[in-house]
Parts: C-alpha cells; structure tokens; sequence
C-alpha cells in the first residue's frame, strides 16, 4: 500500500513537471514566433511598404509632403554628415529628423540619400578632415553636400528664438543691454531640406549690395553695424555674393545681376546712377531697398513710382520704447511673410513704407502691386518729431496705426506666361525702412525673424519661393501643475505605494505556486 502510494505520488509529480515543462516550451515557442513574425512584417514594410508612424506629439519629426516631393525630384546623391557633440541640445532632434530622411530614402525607388554621424569628441581623425575640406571652424554643424557643392548649417541655423529684454535690462545710452532667449521652435526639416533645393541648382544667383552712398560694408565682420554675418549667411544660401557695386564707377547695373540690394545708404545717389537703377528695374529687375528714417538718398521719386509712399519719420509702438526697437508680429499675406506666423521681427527706428493711394501706370496691367509685409498694431504711430528722447503721440501731427514699415512690389504680365507659354520674369522690389535690422549686431541679439524675414525677401526677389515653404516646428512644453500636497501625494504613489504593491503580489503569486 505505501509501495502503491508511492508510486502514484512519484508518477503525479513527473506528470506535473511533464505539464509544466511543455507548458514553458509552448511559451517559449511562441515568443519566437511571434518575434519572428514581427521581425518579418517590420522587414516587409520596410521593403515593400510606406507603413511608418510618428508617435511624437503633432507629428514632430515627420517630414513634410513638400521635402518629400523635393527628394523624389533630385537625381543625383544626396550626402548629409552631422558634426555634433553627444551632449548639445539639438542632437537627439537633428537625429530624429535625419532618420526620417533616411526611412524615406530608402523607402522610395530613386531617392539616393546617405546620412553620416560624427562625433567631433571622439572621431578626431574623420573630423579634421571634414574641417580641412569644407573649411569648417566650428562644431555642431550639418554638411549637405550634393555632386561637389554643398551647404554648411550651424546649430543656429536650426532654431527659432524669441529675444526679449530682461525686466533689469538698461537702455541704450548706458551701453549694456541683456536679453533672454527662448526657444521657439525647431526648423531643422526646412534648413535642411532648403539647403537640398538650393544645391540642386547649378548655377548661383547673383547679387550686388551697391556701394559709395555710406551704405553698410558686407566685408565687415566685427563692428555692430557691418553687414558682413548677412553676407556670409547669403553666401552659405548658394548666393554669389559679388565685390560691392559702384555705379559711378561701371555706369550701370551689371548684366549677370539678379538682385541688387541697397542697404542704409544715407548720402544722395547721383541722377546718373538714380537712372541706371531705374533702368535695371524696367528690365525685369529686382531690388531690395533698405532706406533708414532722415537721409534723403535721391531714390524717393523713383520709390514713388513704383506705387510706394516714403515719409519722414519713424515708427513706434508699445514695445521696447526705451531701447528704440520695435517688436513686429503682424504680417501681410505675402510668399516673404507667410512662414512668419507667430514669429517676432525686431527693427529699430524704422521709418513708415506704405503704399500709395493710386499707383503709377498707363493700364491696370502695368500698374505696380504693392504688399504690405510688416505693421505695427494700432497702438503703434508715426512719430515726426526727431528731437523727443522719449516719443509720445501728437494729435494732428503724428499718424495713428497700424503703420506700414515693410512693402513689397511687383509689376508683370502674368496672364501672358500662361496663355502664351513663354517665360517672363516680373520686376520685383521689397522696401524697409531700416537696414539695422540684419546688421552684425541684430543678428547676433535680436529675434529670430529678423534672419528669416530677410532671407524670405531675398529668396522671393530671386524666384526661389520653394525655400520659404517649410514652417519651423513648435516645441510642445507640458506643464503639469500640482501643489505641495498633491506633489507629496503624487511621490508616495509613485515612488512607495505602486513598487509595494508588485511586491505583495509577487509574493501572492509565490505563495500560490507553493502550495
């Protein structure tokens, strides 16, 4: 009987290990197959399929259909290297958005994309290469490279931010100013991918800054008011940025010019010089005026032409009063202007630029359109008197706003070039009244918008409206607002109560397993 028993009880024992082991093999078994079933659908769909998700808040990192179109379009490789510090703040997101660069490359027949990392800290061989061969001298940067040309994008290049002035901050006169920077948003998608369209072009635009007026120097890299960090950015744009101009000197403007930019020019343009420009324009011509309040230059007539109303003033608002800046964040629909939405572009002391009633032209085709680009609010007005340290509104003298400090302006037939299926290229110009806002200083310590506003303007007048297509992205910042008590709370759930309770069933299940 205890021989019988016992026997049963060793037969019941093998038979239950017997259970559970088959039970762990069936376990087993099927997570491999259920890792190998994954492991084929994620293979499938990286082959075969466009299936991918962005799980980010807004979509993030996807790319916009627009990049998309542009890859599809290049022919030749595409060769994106990122020189970045594990530790700068923009390196987990110029990954992210790289990889999705590269998740669409290799998902599409024909896109030819390649992306290197390189870590400056520790590849030091790879990146002294990269310094001797593209002349870099700085880190965290983006390289776009495409058939021998390339573009080089900094860390600055990548981010939008808002600059304000701190509460303690001094006014000019006392020499210091301090400013706080914020984040506002993340355009790495539409460096990059503008930075892709410009190298597809084979040839560079051309442009001029005219000189021999006072206007500001484009080789000055280290006083405040010098142009030199515009031109280097135009430059780095794929821009051929040529000696500066003088009219008095060549007689007119030269043939192979795509744009002429005329930037705080404060003594008289000759009638000569006034001339060729004028004629410059009549043939399909672009300029881009960038006229300070008080010099008269001898281009006002010409302005005034072309449908523009120049006055002599300067424009203030509610903001910044002290520092003499002006805070824009109100913009007209226009291709320079639309990207702008949310984005603050500072001048300082700019004179009003406003369209006129009734523009110059024999027939309505003729006649000049006139955008406004930039306005203040209504609390803003143009103040006439120079002499007043601190402005302040005169009813009958000063205009109230919303005043106008940016206009641009184009004059075409372009009916014609879709009836007649001929390429004709419109006259366009774009008036502000300030050139400080993209000097060496501004764009050092003013927001964001200054640069974007700027190079929107420059990209217009050189029909390149595919680069301003992409909008920066918006970071999302999440508050979650609890008091002391509900914080407490929060821990003790957290950090003691939820780990306590896997413990107590932990030892449940063990307990039961026991037995």
């Amino acid at each position: 009987m205890n021989e019988s028993s016992s026997k049963e009880s060793t037969r019941a024992i093998w038979q239950d290990r017997g259970r559970r082991y088959a039970t762990g093999l069936n376990v087993c078994i099927s997570s491999l197959l259920a890792i190998v079933l994954v492991a084929m659908v994620n293979y499938l769909a990286y082959r075969h399929t466009n299936l991918h998700w962005d799980i980010s808040s807004l979509q993030y990192y996807t790319l916009s259909q627009k990049t998309k179109n542009l890859l599809e379009s290049v022919d030749e490789q595409i060769a994106i290297i990122t020189l970045f510090e594990r530790n700068q703040p923009l390196f987990d997101e110029v990954s992210r958005l790289l990889k999705e660069y590269t998740y669409f490359a290799g998902s599409r027949e024909g896109v030819d994309l390649t992306v290197e990392h390189v870590d400056p800290d520790q590849a030091l061989v790879r990146t002294g290469e990269l310094n001797s061969e593209y002349g870099i001298t700085e880190k965290n940067v983006i390289i776009v490279g495409i058939k021998g040309r390339y573009k080089v994008l900094t860390s600055d290049d990548l981010v939008e931010y808002e600059i304000e002035p701190k509460a303690e901050a001094p006014t000019m006169e006392e020499g210091i100013i301090r400013f706080k920077q914020t984040k506002v948003g993340f355009r790495g998608e539409q460096m990059v991918s503008s930075a892709i369209q410009s190298l597809v072009q084979t040839t560079s635009p051309v442009i001029y800054f005219l000189s021999g007026h006072g206007e500001r120097d484009i080789e000055e890299n280290s006083s405040v008011t010098g142009y030199g960090r515009i031109a280097s950015k135009l430059r780095r744009d794929n821009i051929d940025v040529r000696p500066p101009l003088v009219l008095e000197k060549v007689k007119s403007v030269p043939e192979d010019c795509d744009a002429l930019i005329i930037a705080g020019a404060d003594r008289r343009i000759s009638l000569a010089e006034r001339d060729a420009i004028a004629s410059y324009l009549n043939h399909s011509g672009r300029v881009f005026l960038l006229i300070d309040p008080m010099p008269t230059i001898g281009l006002e007539s010409l302005v005034e032409e072309w449908g523009i109303g120049l006055d002599q003033d300067f424009v203030v608002g509610n903001t910044y009063k002290k520092l003499g800046d002006l805070a824009i964040d109100k913009y007209g629909n226009h291709a320079i202007t639309r990207a702008l939405k949310g984005v603050v572009t500072a001048f300082y002391l700019p004179r009003s630029i406003e369209p006129l009633e009734a523009a110059k032209g024999d027939t309505p085709v003729d006649k000049p359109r006139v955008s406004i680009l930039a306005i203040t609010a209504k609390e803003g007005w143009a103040e006439k008197n120079f002499n007043e340290n601190s402005p302040r509104f005169e009813e009958g003298i000063d205009r109230k706003g919303p005043i106008s400090i940016a206009v641009a302006v184009e004059r075409g037939i372009d009916e014609a070039q879709s009836v007649l299926d001929v390429d004709l290229r419109s006259t366009r110009m774009v008036v502000v009244g300030d050139s400080d806002f993209v000097s060496n200083w501004a764009l050092s310590m003013g927001p964001g918008g200054n640069l974007d506003f700027f190079l929107n303007a420059i990209n217009w007048l050189l029909d390149r409206e595919e680069l301003m297509a992409i909008s920066p992205k918006s970071p999302i910042d999440l508050h979650l607002d609890m008091d002391r008590e509900q914080q407490k709370a929060a821990f003790m759930l957290i950090v003691a109560a939820l780990p306590l309770l896997m413990a107590v069933l932990g030892v449940v299940v063990w307990l039961n397993r026991r037995d």
